[in-house]
């Protein structure tokens, strides 16, 4: 049987309307949404601004994400199509199957690990750092950075050992899970509600703090100065991809991290009640909502501190850093930022664990991962199981790497998971042309192409370790795939 062999779009949408035995079917439009602004608003928002404004675009980091939101509207309609065709589990994973064949949905499926698994990783390790923040310093170095992580405090060089609070926050959010979908949603939606309302705040008091002398110039000039390290080394502009445009372009490629939370909606199509109506308006609504925040809030963390200083301090707490340092008489901003943030990064990381599990179950129900994958708790109806492994894959993760590696590794398998469902757009349109789409994406075949050419040009913008360990990471899923899911795969027998 060939490699491309399809999964019937008749058998997925049986599945989909069997809620005895499936996912329970719990979630409405407006738990959607905020599932949706629970996964974006985070470490993409807080961290991740900084760490692309430092060491790509500068204050031009508001057009990084501009591109980057421009790409994920494109793939966000096609994602939306699809959703409201296929309410079913997997994301992704799923359409690629109907539309593309098994091959390339396994390897869209272990794509997917990169996003949600390395995801809740990232956010976990930068749970950690504001943990400590918030604690005044006060866990040791060596027990909340990973062994490959170094850094000179009062001249003495400290090595990391594991990240323990970031084990901590997984565990805690694996064991929610596990209860059930609708409590998730339920916690979820509070989380929301305090860490947009800490955004705006934000917004509003540091737009009379912004100094427009760091808005200029608005790009990063060739000859920019190095900025500093915490190391004591420094860091050069030089290479094409750390200044001008194309610094903007690698920009849209690290914070592009930020907008994954709108394509973990869709794994979770399979627990909405109403998903053909419901799921647009949660995958695109939430994505506009996020993308008008996220512009407001990197045009005014770059205006109130200089974008070299995210090098030297305010990396992994840029939000706190900027208030202490430039906002005088706030203290009390920063100490509610830190509370909110370590709040708003619970709720991506809950999110991002509940995608992933979602994505193993589909794959699970399919024959190409072990079945204990899609077993369901007895009272709850949840993957506990996957919960579980999933919290023992991650939680090392979390604790040995550091964030800035976990991070752009997330970002890769975002993007190609979103190519892969803008062809998929293009190839059920022309297979299928009579399938019921309850949404259509408008401008076929002009959206899903531009999806693809933006997304493929950021995943250009990373740099080339993050290219070869991913290239790494499909090897071994290849290696998975033709010595297990192929022989076990339900729909060969």
């Amino acid at each position: 049987m060939s490699l491309f062999v399809k999964k019937p779009l008749e058998q997925l949408l049986a599945q989909a309307s069997d809620s005895s035995h499936g996912l329970k079917r719990t979630l409405g439009a407006g738990n959607l949404v905020a599932l949706g602004i629970g996964a974006i608003i985070g470490a993409g928002l807080f961290v991740r601004t900084a760490a692309a404004a430092g060491e790509h675009a500068g204050p031009a980091v508001t057009l990084s994400f501009i591109f980057a939101a421009v790409g994920c509207a494109f793939a966000g309609l096609c994602y939306a199509e699809f959703a409201s065709m296929i309410p079913v589990a997997g994301s992704a994973y799923t359409y690629a199957y109907v539309t593309m064949g098994e091959f390339v949905a396994w390897v869209i499926g272990w794509a997917l690990v990169l996003e949600y698994a390395l995801g809740a990783a990232t956010v976990s390790i930068a749970w950690s750092e504001f943990l400590n923040k918030l604690l005044g310093g006060s866990i040791p170095y060596e027990w909340c950075h990973s062994p490959f992580q170094k850094a000179l405090i009062d001249g003495t060089m400290h090595h990391g050992i594991m990240n323990a609070p970031a084990l901590f926050i997984l565990l805690a959010l694996s064991l929610l899970l596990i209860k059930g979908t609708q409590e998730s949603a339920f916690v979820n939606t509070i989380i929301v509600i305090v860490k947009v309302s800490i955004v705006l705040v934000f917004i509003w008091i540091g737009w009379q703090f912004i100094n427009p002398a760091n808005h200029t110039p608005y790009l990063i000039p060739a000859d920019a100065k190095p900025a500093l390290l915490p190391d004591g080394s420094s860091y050069s502009y030089e290479s094409m991809w750390d200044h001008g445009w194309f610094g903007v372009i690698a920009g849209a490629g690290v914070v592009f991290f930020a907008f994954i939370g709108f394509d973990a909606i869709s794994t979770a199509a399979q627990e909405s009640k109403n998903p053909k109506r419901d799921m647009p308006i949660g995958i695109l609504g939430s994505l506009v909502i996020c993308t008008i925040l996220y512009i407001l809030f990197s045009y005014v963390l770059t205006g109130v501190a200089p974008y070299t200083d995210f090098m030297l301090k305010g990396k992994e707490a840029s939000v706190a850093y900027a208030i202490d340092a430039y906002m005088p008489g706030y203290g009390w901003l920063s100490t509610l930022v830190t509370v909110a943030i370590l709040a708003g990064f619970s709720s991506v990381i809950l999110v991002m664990l509940m995608g992933q599990s979602r994505v193993f179950y589909s794959m699970s129900v399919d024959g190409l991962l072990p079945k204990v994958f899609a077993e369901l708790h007895p009272t709850f109806r949840t993957p506990y199981k996957s919960n579980m492994l999933l919290f023992i894959f991650v939680g090392l993760i979390a604790t040995l790497l550091p964030g800035d590696i976990t991070g752009d590794l997330t970002s890769i398998g975002t993007l190609f998971a979103f190519v892969l469902v803008c062809v998929g757009v293009l190839v059920m349109r022309k297979a299928n042309p009579n399938a019921v789409r309850a949404f259509k994406t408008p401008w076929v075949p002009f959206v899903p192409i531009m999806g693809i050419v933006v997304c493929s040009t950021m995943i250009i913008g990373l740099d080339s370790v993050t290219q070869l360990v991913a290239f790494l990471w499909l090897l071994i899923g290849l290696v998975v795939y033709f010595t297990y899911s192929k022989r076990n795969s339900v729909i060969r027998k």
